[in-house]
């Protein structure tokens, strides 16, 4: 994230005036269209950013239930924390302990059980999931768990593992058998059929034994996992409801792992590919630079096997020898970290017969390359862009020897510093207000062609108060998505579409949140789509980037433009894939009055056009607690090749029209 300033600003533009380029409206708008292209628009221009923040992958995104579930990275010096989101049932003693003989060199935590003596009812421990565990009847769980006696025992019975609500009721159990004889490491699996479908979200995952049994006795357990059905029943998957959602805005690409959590706040905590592919019992995880835990559950192979499942292209970041903290590699010592990042591109791309990593890659059942042609060097590296110089020119002479048909991405201020060898793409990070947008829809217009190109990896509207754009609610920062957020954001869209001939690709930043009533979790705001442990709210925003993702076209039709300082903001391009073909055109309304705009079309078409709209008050906002209040609408309007088009205040419209055969 950008947490300082919009990057745009320090873009160099031509000094061609926009005004003289513009044709000025009015209330009654009259919208020339020219029936041939000037260019054609990229496959990849909407898609999406993702990073770990706010708990879009753990806890959101992928499909794990269990929060904490192997204790990695906790200190077993502060057991209040080392046991966040685990609770005792019925007075058993935990203790999250350095384990003497861990489950692997990876996770060398485990949760140490002791069964009080007197005990005579069930007795274990219990996990609260992510503020919650959504349970449904209809869906099988699949939970299983790692346990080891660390003293031998004549035991011979069963653990209930069960999901209960929070007041005890079982709504689903199964049985496991534990043998005392067991000293040595065991994963037992099991299946939860549930007889009962919760009311509430607050359930709990429950492990017990017969307290009467083991009284005085310990069991260790580690690397617990609970699962629901997944996206496309993919072990170790995604969670159903948030993928279906991401997966109807039918994205073209996938930016991945980040953005900030990429970077770690020092050397040693940045994200490392290697850390987080193969058994999940051998994945380490990490402190995220957003606050928490990261399990790596979702590692780079599952990142990879996701873009396949949605048919994204993947944007993949490499790390650059820069860390939040400050630090920089010396630029006599980025040698491994360069090698790190080529092992990275080998495993997504990489012939197995001549790299480990990508032989890694064949022999978790993908020997084919994954579809990744975009590598980020780096994220944000303005904030160092003293070390980016030499850092940029390490990384892109090598990465780009390496991987002559792979594009490299510089993610400092374009052109300051000068980088050498010249990038040919840049990603351009902005957060800004609704009229900021909207003002700035033009920005690209005036840049040189000269055979760069830009991808708008991060932008939203998240404020009110130009002079205060981080600031708090009370002083103008959005919690939520408005329409005239979306509305300005949409704007911006126009501009991004009509320059595709050197924008690329361009993607809404933060994609997800996990929404929790009266915890403070959000940790950015506003985000696309927010969540809780059992539903999903996509925003005005999510609508705006999936009315534009659906309605895409592949070549642009020039027509008179839009006022630079105006209200109004159109953009048309024309789907020649289908017979006969379909011109879309985009409306943009920023303002709470309705507008007029007539569109003069070079062609015949048929005389019905589809609508699909989105439209709502000015601070009208999807959120937990009104999560409908916007949504689209469809409708049949009558066109020609001369017709007027009514855009209501604060609206964006997606016209479909039929070319005349």
């Amino acid at each position: 994230m950008d947490f300082s300033r919009p990057g745009f600003l320090m873009l160099p533009i031509l000094l061609t005036s926009l005004a003289f380029l513009c044709v000025l409206v009015n209330a009654q708008t009259t919208v020339v269209v020219n029936g041939t292209a000037s260019h054609s628009i990229p496959s990849t221009l909407w898609g999406q950013m993702f990073e770990d923040i706010s708990h879009s992958g753990d806890g959101g995104l992928y499909a794990e239930l269990l929060q904490n579930r192997a204790f990695q990275m906790v200190d077993v010096s502060d057991q209040a924390t080392a046991l966040s989101a685990w609770h005792s049932v019925n007075e058993a003693q935990l203790t999250v302990i350095e384990e003497t003989i861990p489950v692997s060199s990876a996770l060398p935590n485990a949760l140490s059980v002791t069964i009080p003596n007197g005990s005579s009812s069930q007795v274990g421990v219990g996990n609260e999931g992510y503020f919650g565990i959504k349970v449904d009847s209809s869906e099988t769980y699949n939970a299983s768990l790692f346990y080891r006696f660390p003293t031998a025992s004549s035991f011979n019975g069963i653990a209930t593992v069960a999901l209960q609500t929070s007041t005890g009721q079982i709504l689903g159990a199964t049985n496991v058998t534990l043998s005392g004889s067991q000293t040595s490491w065991l994963q037992v699996v099991a299946t939860i059929q549930p007889t009962i479908t919760a009311n509430a979200l607050t359930n709990n995952f429950t492990v017990t034994v017969d307290g009467a049994a083991l009284a005085g006795q310990t069991i260790n357990f580690a690397m617990f996992s609970l699962f629901p059905p997944t996206f496309k029943n993919r072990p170790n998957g995604m969670r159903v409801d948030i993928a279906e959602t991401l997966s109807a805005m039918v994205p073209s690409f996938f930016r991945l792992p980040g953005g900030n959590n990429l970077e770690g706040q020092t050397v040693a905590t940045r994200w490392q590919w290697n850390n987080t592919v193969g058994p999940l019992v051998d994945r380490p995880g990490r402190v995220g630079d957003w606050g928490y835990v990261n399990t790596d559950g979702v590692g780079l192979f599952e990142y990879l096997s996701w873009c396949e499942d949605l048919n994204m292209q993947a944007i993949m970041a490499v790390w650059s020898g820069f860390a939040l903290g400050g630090t920089s590699i010396a630029e006599d010592d980025l040698g491994p970290y360069i090698q790190q990042a080529i092992d990275q591109i080998n495993f997504a791309v990489g012939d197995p017969s001549e790299s480990d990593a990508a032989a890694l890659r064949a022999s978790l059942g993908h020997p084919d390359p994954f579809p990744v042609a975009h590598i980020e060097i780096g994220n944000e590296d303005f904030f160092a862009p003293d070390t980016y110089t030499y850092r940029w020119n390490q990384f892109s002479t090598a990465l780009q020897s390496a991987f002559p048909s792979l594009s490299f991405l510089a993610t400092s201020d374009t052109f300051n510093p000068v980088l050498t060898p010249n990038p040919a793409e840049w990603d351009i990070h902005v957060y800004q207000t609704p009229s900021w947008f909207a003002e700035n829809s033009f920005i690209y217009d005036g840049f040189e062609r000269n055979g760069t190109h830009y991808f708008e990896g991060e932008y939203a509207a998240i404020s009110t108060n130009p002079n205060d754009l981080f600031g708090t609610p009370a002083d103008g920062r959005l919690t939520f998505p408005t329409m005239q957020s979306s509305t300005g954001e949409a704007a911006f869209m126009t501009g991004l579409e009509r320059n595709s001939d050197i924008v690329f690709a361009a993607s809404y930043a933060p994609l997800l949140n996990l929404w929790v009533q009266h915890v403070v979790n959000s940790q950015w705001t506003p985000n696309l789509v927010s969540f809780d442990s059992g539903n999903v709210y996509p925003s005005t925003s999510y609508y705006v980037q999936q009315l534009f993702s659906l309605n895409r076209g592949d070549e642009y039709l020039p027509s008179t433009l839009p006022d630079v300082s105006g209200t109004t903001f159109w953009s048309v391009v024309r789907n020649t894939s289908v017979t006969p073909n379909k011109i879309i055109i985009k409306v943009v309304n920023t303002i709470g009055i309705a507008s007029n705009i007539t569109f003069q079309l070079p062609f015949a078409v048929e005389n019905t056009a589809t609508v699909q709209l989105l439209t709502g008050a000015e601070t009208d906002s999807n959120t937990p607690t009104a999560p409908n209040t916007v949504a689209p609408q469809s409708n049949t309007i009558t066109v020609g090749d001369t017709f007027t088009y009514n855009a209501p205040g604060f609206s964006v419209s997606a016209l479909t029209l039929t070319g005349s055969t």
